[in-house]
């Protein structure tokens, strides 16, 4: 089993926490898990051990949200992920680990970027061509593959189409229960990063986990849907700057 001081348990427990909270519909958390596993683990070798438990809270939000999904999102969405992971599989498996903060630096900015066009442009209009549901999806699929990053493209895929605030939790639950699941044997064979000192590691952490779920759904209940959007965008926002600043 890997050998973490306090300092880094305290990092690794409240990333487990944040992934409960994301799961239940606190969304634009994913950059804290990820800067906060990444500082424990590697950035690349955080993804094994992240991901097991992505799986777990996906099957909690599933069972939770599945009536408010909207499966014609899920359709448009995720053939185009699945397009961006097995782009991510090839390029990333022999990714150096310098050359992949460099990566993640440069996906964080993206986002930045995109998500204050998106907010502040002149239109409000719902994006209606092909290219935005292929280039968000693609996007989403690459970064879930390299670095457990999707989170932040899908969401910009929600905001741009209004998606209202449970629509928008249901229907990213199932599509990041399908993509990570996808991901798991890639990980588990090909990348090799996920094992049982990994997986220990992982049960562990099912509690802080749990706990941030339950957490999460009391907390989105309390947000109307007219502040859900604003919500997710500072989180998107501040998730992205934090981890730009760790890097």
């Amino acid at each position: 089993m890997v050998m973490l001081d306090v300092s880094e348990w305290i990092m690794v427990i409240l990333a487990a926490f944040i992934i409960g909270l994301g799961k239940a519909g606190v969304k634009g958390l994913d950059m804290f898990t990820v800067t906060l596993m990444a500082i424990a683990f590697g950035g690349k070798s955080s993804t094994g051990i992240v991901l097991p438990l992505l799986c777990l809270a996906d099957i909690a939000a599933v069972s939770y949200y599945n009536r408010h999904a909207q499966w014609k999102y899920f359709r448009k969405l995720v053939p185009w992920m699945v397009v961006g992971i097995l782009f991510g599989v090839f390029i990333g498996k022999d990714m150096d680990e310098a050359i992949f903060r460099k990566v993640m630096a440069v996906i964080v900015l993206l986002t930045i970027l995109i998500v204050l066009v998106m907010e502040y442009r002149p239109s409000k209009k719902v994006p209606e061509g092909s290219f935005f549901v292929v280039a968000t999806g693609i996007s989403a699929g690459f970064t879930t593959m390299i670095g457990n990053l999707a989170g932040a493209f899908a969401n910009l895929y929600f905001l741009g189409m209004q998606v209202p605030k449970n629509a928008f939790i249901g229907t990213s639950a199932w599509i990041f229960l399908c993509m990570n699941l996808f991901k798991l044997p890639f990980q588990l064979f090909y990348w090799e990063n996920i094992n049982m000192a990994t997986l220990k590691i992982d049960a562990w952490l099912i509690p802080a986990v749990a706990i941030g779920f339950v957490i999460g759904i009391r907390i989105v209940k309390r947000v109307e849907d007219g502040q859900y959007r604003k919500l997710v965008i500072l989180l998107t926002l501040a998730g992205s700057l934090m981890m730009l600043l760790k890097r």
